[in-house]
């Protein structure tokens, strides 16, 4: 085991604070931390920098581009929309897709590099206020970017847009562990089970239940907030007359990315300064800021090869991961096509996306603590719907009368959407925790963040050069998500929780009794 390893498993993180007889703990976690947590999210809500950033990005190259079977010069139609774009002629919608993996891939290589700095010292909120305050800066810059001609600055400022706020919601959601492990519910527990009054397995199912419930208050609070966002923007909208022109429209999407983030920087004011710096981890001996993340990355990777339920989980998030992000963005594309680009439509749209995804959110939450049902099993029913996802699209690959065509089946699928999909963001990364040495809990979250961040390149590049090779055919990806979908579910239904528990166990207590302290902690369950 190399020596970075040794102090990882010796280290007190946020994910893993010091277990001690000395009330009240440093770092328990008050409710005017828990809630500055809820309220950011609801500035990094995903509407600036992956709503109507995209769409408004879409929007340029329609107007900018032309019909393919007439020539330049001429507006776009039935009969398609394309650009050159990268050395070739290629559809809008392969465009977007292939810029969108441009910007995933460089998010992997920047995570790569930094990802590993939010266990470390306490360089996570810095790094969060960093991204924030960057993401916020190019959502007003969408201002100055109003006129066709000016599609190639709209590349820029969507791929900002995108790393920007992948970045920030990274580094944010890297808090979690430490939040839920310092729930003074759940150091009560904790204490419970140290006093022989409640057992380990009593205490594991509390502490899932524990976590399930910060994620999924999370959610449901963003989405609260949104819909007032949302509300506000139909006034903004009104205002501008953004239904009168294609020039008021245009202009409607670059001021409603601009007002998003104006509220994000409110919202993220209380977490900013509320959020208890838990302390980190030091450098191990050797490394420093530039190669802690290759090195962090190498070492979890390797340490998750002993791990048999982790690696296969860590197979399924990749490959599952991969589909939603590149059906959703396949999806968004054909959407913005549906409605002409319509900045109400589309804010009307996100309205009842968001009070679906809300009741999603609180529903399976409601059915999971009333039934008391694992985590892997609400993933796995979630996992069936992002299947049906797919068909849906794929079912329009040869026909106009379904598959994402009709303005009908866009407001059918913000529905079901946010009621039977948008509960993956929760449960997959809850899942991560469950299957995951806590000692080296941090490590593994970097690890699984990586590993998501490269998967969500992959797909939208390959989506691209389907829709091209296909002769332009938006609805040709889907087979390719499809297929992938099946598989990765395969992994998914491999997993063990249980033998992961067992495994987890054995890995911690491998390392040797003298170098761990002497509560081990694994997939947030005590083991004396």
């Amino acid at each position: 085991m190399d020596r970075d390893v040794e102090e990882k498993a010796q280290a007190r993180t946020s994910a893993e604070p010091a277990f001690d007889d000395t009330p009240p703990y440093k770092w328990t976690t008050t409710r005017l931390e828990l809630w500055s947590y809820y309220i950011y999210y609801i500035g990094n809500n995903g509407l600036s920098g992956f709503n109507f950033g995209p769409s408004q990005f879409q929007n340029l190259l329609f107007l900018a581009g032309y019909d393919p079977t007439i020539g330049p010069g001429t507006a776009c139609g039935n009969n398609g929309c394309v650009l050159p774009y990268l050395g070739k002629i290629r559809d809008i919608n392969s465009v977007v897709l292939l810029t969108n993996g441009i910007s995933f891939a460089i998010q992997a290589a920047l995570l790569l590099f930094i990802g590993a700095w939010a266990d470390y010292g306490r360089w996570r909120p810095n790094i969060t206020i960093f991204f924030t305050i960057l993401a916020i800066g190019v959502s007003f810059a969408w201002l100055g970017v109003e006129q066709p001609s000016q599609w190639r600055a709209g590349v820029a400022l969507y791929i900002l847009g995108l790393i920007t706020y992948q970045c920030s919601l990274t580094f944010w959601t890297a808090a979690f562990p430490g939040l839920a492990h310092d729930l003074p519910e759940t150091e009560i527990s904790r204490s419970e089970v140290e006093s022989g009054s409640k057992s380990i397995q009593e205490h594991a199912i509390f502490h899932s239940l524990a976590r399930n419930r910060v994620s999924n208050i999370s959610f449901a609070v963003c989405s609260a907030g949104e819909i007032i966002i949302l509300a506000v923007m139909v006034g903004i909208l009104k205002g501008l007359h953004s239904e009168q022109s294609t020039e008021n429209n245009t202009k409607a999407f670059s001021v409603l990315i601009a007002f998003s983030g104006a509220v994000w920087f409110i919202c993220a004011l209380p977490w900013f300064f509320f959020e208890k710096r838990r302390p980190g981890l030091d450098l191990p001996p050797g490394t420093t800021l530039l190669t802690i993340g290759f090195k962090q990355v190498y070492v979890a990777f390797r340490e998750c090869m002993r791990l048999k339920q982790t690696f296969l989980y860590l197979i399924f998030y990749f490959l599952m991961g991969d589909v939603l992000n590149t059906t959703v963005t396949v999806i968004g594309t054909l959407q913005n096509s549906v409605v002409l680009y319509s900045t109400l439509d589309l804010t009307l749209l996100l309205i009842v996306g968001i009070v679906a995804q809300g009741l999603g959110i609180c529903i399976f939450w409601f059915v999971q603590k009333r039934y008391k049902i694992s985590t892997k099993a609400m993933l796995s029913f979630n996992v069936l719907w992002i299947i049906v996802l797919t068909i849906w699209g794929l079912i329009g690959v040869h026909t106009d009368k379904f598959g994402f065509k009709h303005v009908w089946e866009i407001w059918l699928y913000q529905v079901f959407y946010g009621l039977m999909v948008c509960p993956w963001y929760a449960y997959s990364q809850t899942m991560i925790s469950e299957v995951s040495p806590l000692p080296q809990m941090f490590l593994f979250f970097a690890l699984f963040s990586v590993v998501g961040k490269t998967s969500a390149f992959i797909g939208p590049l390959v989506s691209s050069a389907i829709i091209t090779a296909s002769n332009n055919n938006d609805n040709m990806p889907f087979a390719f998500l499809f297929a992938l979908g099946v598989v990765s579910t395969v992994f998914l239904w491999l997993v063990d929780v249980d033998k992961s528990r067992a495994e987890c166990e054995e890995f911690v207590l491998a390392e040797g009794p003298s170098r761990q302290p002497h509560w081990i902690w694994c997939s947030q369950e005590i083991y004396p």
